[in-house]
């Protein structure tokens, strides 16, 4: 033979870090897929406002503004609810709409419809549920807002109520 030796070929072993990178993508995959179905939740049906909305009579309305302690502008929303139906309501949500100069959407929001209380030198807002409101009763209420988008037309709101518990 030629006197050389020449080295035997050593196999070579399959790259298997790629597999493992893989697969471990895969799974991290499947897993979040998985926690994403399982903890969805289903699209709420909008039904419009409950029947008994109807039975809440806003009226009166007159809005004021107020610097708060730290020397931000709270924006109220006074007025007056009528429940004109047979039932004592004990909670009731608005849907308050601002609308821009041109009419279109400014800023919505839903707040807890508050009721006031006059206990001190000063009318405090409370909740129906403290100070539920009876068949043929009227009262005044507040709505607050922190902060109104800087394209509001300084107008009146549209006010909804879009969900009523009574008893």
């Amino acid at each position: 033979m030629g006197g050389l030796i020449q080295p035997s070929p050593v196999a070579e072993e399959p790259d298997s870090s790629r597999k493992t990178i893989v697969i471990a993508i895969v799974a991290v995959i499947v897993v979040v897929g998985a926690v994403a179905f399982l903890l969805r939740t289903p699209p709420k049906k909008s039904l419009g406002p409950p029947p008994y909305a109807a039975n809440l009579k806003l009226s009166d309305f007159k809005m004021s503004a107020a610097e708060n302690f730290v020397g931000a502008t709270v924006n109220y929303v006074d007025g007056t609810v009528t429940n004109t139906g047979a039932n004592t309501v004990t909670r009731a949500m608005v849907e308050v709409t601002f609308k821009d100069d041109l009419g279109q959407l400014a800023q919505r929001e839903e707040v807890p419809l508050q009721v006031l209380k006059t206990s001190g030198p000063y009318p405090e807002a409370v909740d129906l549920v403290a100070s539920p409101l009876g068949p043929g009763q009227s009262q005044q209420f507040r709505l607050t807002f922190e902060s109104i988008s800087a394209q509001w037309n300084r107008q009146y709101p549209d006010i909804q109520v879009t969900d009523v518990t009574f008893k």
